[in-house]
């Protein structure tokens, strides 16, 4: 019998795809910035519930930042054509409404809640969302979440755009800057990817609508994330 032959080459490639589908799920919503090494963390942390999107740290957490860019800029003359377009639309409400999705989905995707997804995000963005939430699960993977504050918010394009059918869709990328805790668990309650330690999250969220289309759940829908 071949030496080889001893060599649990499953549970060689088992660990290899684990690895892999951490690094995939922590692009679906960001990444880190900084370099702080991962922690080890005990059984107990690593199963700690999401916290959710209503609840409040145990210091006051300061209000996050708009910025909207002003009329004259070519940014903030499509928005002025947006709201003329819908005319109830703010683009400071907007942001408002920006930082209460972000809060919702990030902790919706962490706890694998694919119907509150689905009212938040197009059809093709909730197809990614629910995919990496499959494969994760599929793994006995858990992801532990916790957002310790939204710093900012920022429009930084929008468009305008006329669909074939003769109706108007809008498009508003926001760069979100959070801090967060995040961890990436596998089965046995072992952390894969990130820290205990708060972190700071840079991301480029796109929000779309079509104006007068019927829809359910949210008007602006998440279409697509990637780290900023």
């Amino acid at each position: 019998m071949s030496a080889l032959s001893h060599i649990p080459y499953d549970i060689i490639i088992f660990g290899i795809v684990s690895v892999l589908l951490a690094y995939r799920l922590r692009g679906v919503l960001g990444r880190r910035m900084g370099s702080e090494p991962m922690v080890a963390v005990s059984p107990a942390a690593a199963v700690a519930p999401v916290v959710p999107p209503s609840s409040k740290p145990e210091t006051d957490e300061p209000a996050a930042s708009f910025d909207v860019p002003a009329p004259g800029t070519r940014v903030g003359d499509i928005l002025v054509e947006i709201a003329k377009a819908d005319p109830g639309f703010s683009a400071t409400q907007f942001l408002r409404g920006a930082e209460t999705s972000f809060r919702a989905i990030v902790t919706a995707f962490a706890m694998g809640d694919r119907d509150k997804l689905a009212h938040a995000l197009t059809p093709a963005a909730c197809k990614d969302f629910v995919a990496a939430i499959d494969a994760r699960e599929a793994e006995e993977q858990v992801q532990q979440t916790e957002i310790v504050a939204v710093n900012s918010l920022a429009i930084q394009d929008a468009v305008l755009t006329t669909l074939a059918d003769g109706q108007r869709e809008g498009t508003i990328d926001v760069l979100i800057v959070s801090r967060q805790i995040s961890l990436l668990h596998d089965r046995d309650a072992q952390p894969l990817v990130g820290t205990e330690s708060v972190t700071e999250f840079s991301d480029l969220w796109r929000f779309e609508r079509i104006f007068g289309a019927p829809v359910s759940g949210a008007s602006w829908r998440l279409a697509s994330v990637r780290a900023a």
